[in-house]
């Protein structure tokens, strides 16, 4: 897997917010980022949001971890915004070293094996130590994503 390592500038994202856990995603009663994402298009956010910067891609943002991927976490579909958008909820991607992991492929499946990838990856090379702030998806193509990892 070729990984790149990057510097990214905070910036805010506006959009629909969960707070979920990852065993709630495993099961299809209990999901809700799914829910999240379909209500996000349908209403045209990627398009429609205010205060939306140019040419900002689809971005997932998680935050606000409880503690680790077995904790509780908000998860944001939006867009980068100039200020925060009102009526929506808005999370603040911190500055910082970002692990970026690239997939292509169909979505949701090649997101979803992506954090398969990623959480493999963690745990053989433990000396690697996610900071657990924020990570994010910039979807940048109708079959292309990238997940940042937010790292020590």
């Amino acid at each position: 897997m070729d990984l790149k390592r990057q510097q990214i500038d905070s910036f805010t994202v506006s959009g629909l917010r969960v707070r979920t856990g990852n065993a709630a995603e495993h099961v299809a009663e209990t999901a809700k980022i799914g829910p999240m994402w379909g209500e996000f298009f349908a209403r045209g956010l990627a398009d429609d949001m205010p205060a939306k910067q140019v040419n900002s891609p689809v971005y997932g943002v998680y935050s606000a971890y409880e503690s680790d991927a077995s904790g509780q976490f908000d998860v944001t579909a939006g867009v980068a915004v100039t200020q925060p958008a009102e009526g929506f909820d808005a999370v603040v991607v911190e500055a910082g070293d970002y692990l970026v992991f690239e997939a292509q492929g169909p979505l949701p499946d090649a997101v979803i094996a992506t954090w398969g990838k990623i959480w493999t990856f963690f745990e053989a090379n433990p000396q690697i130590e996610r900071r657990y702030a924020t990570d994010f998806e910039a979807y940048t193509g109708p079959e292309s994503v990238a997940v940042y990892i937010g790292i020590r």
